[in-house]
């Protein structure tokens, strides 16, 4: 695999939940930054937050070390913790439940597969310069998903 640090820093943002969402990413590999974001008119925070790891790892132009960090516990273990018993029970949770935002989840993995990636949480609005970036990123994506 080729070997570049790249860090990333993601974030989603959604205005009611469900309602209009953005997403948001800060990608910074030495001197080069790169910042991209989106949105949706009705989605949820979660489906946002996902995204933007989505959309970053996608951006990559090839395989890449890759040092990932997001405010979502959600996204972070999802990937690292709970896919693979999600995958051995046919998309159900634990509850036997159908599994949330399977979509999204799937194209993670994709989007995984070809980087080595260290994911690293980071509390969100507590002064983190690339956190509050990407939190910035995102409420544009989803303030131009609302129409404003």
């Amino acid at each position: 695999m080729a070997k570049s640090d790249i860090q990333i820093w993601t974030d989603g943002a959604c205005s009611g939940n469900p309602g209009p969402g953005g997403w948001g990413a800060l990608l910074i590999a030495g001197s080069k930054r790169k910042e991209i974001h989106g949105g949706e008119p009705d989605t949820t925070n979660n489906r946002m937050e996902l995204m933007a790891a989505i959309e970053a790892l996608n951006a990559l132009k090839k395989a890449s070390a890759v040092t990932l960090h997001t405010d979502s516990t959600y996204v972070k273990d999802g990937l690292t913790k709970w896919i693979h018993g999600w995958k051995r029970n046919g998309w159900k949770t634990a509850a036997k439940k159908p599994v949330k935002n399977k979509d999204l989840w799937q194209a993670l993995e994709t989007a995984c597969a070809r980087h080595e990636i260290k994911w690293v949480w980071v509390k969100g609005h507590a002064g983190e310069e690339g956190n509050e970036k990407a939190d910035e990123l995102a409420r544009r994506g989803a303030e131009e998903a609302r129409g404003a």
